[in-house]
């Protein structure tokens, strides 16, 4: 059984996705979709709306599951990551928690970054882009 993770898929009226820096390991330096750990006690759209206003200073309403995939962590872990739409509702984007960097990123802007690996993947398999 893995650790069960959540992340938030987020764009704006223009279209960019929300994507953080990671500011500490797992992926420490890469760019990824805001999310994290689900703490005990806490279901999946709860735990994106936090992480969310952690890692970017921005309160969401969340949406519809967008899909499901596993990352092997350290240790042999493997982190399950279910990660979900999400549309802004107030908030001020600003890094924050474990991100070093929150910003919007235009699609075609994506392949610019050092990405986490799978994400760009995983974000068409979905139709996200």
């Amino acid at each position: 059984m893995g650790i069960r993770c959540v992340g938030g898929i987020v764009r704006d009226g223009d279209g960019r996705l929300l994507l953080v820096r990671r500011g500490r390991p797992p992926g420490e330096g890469l760019w990824s979709i805001p999310g994290g750990r689900v703490e005990p006690g806490e279901d999946d759209p709860a735990a994106v709306a936090r992480e969310l206003r952690e890692e970017t200073g921005l309160d969401v309403a969340v949406g519809a599951h967008a899909g499901t995939v596993e990352r092997p962590g350290p240790g042999g872990t493997t982190y399950e990551i279910h990660d979900y739409t999400a549309t802004v509702t107030g908030g001020t984007l600003r890094a924050g928690d474990d991100a070093s960097e929150a910003r919007w990123v235009r699609p075609d802007d994506l392949g610019d970054l050092p990405i986490t690996p799978g994400l760009l993947d995983a974000l068409a398999l979905w139709g996200v882009l």
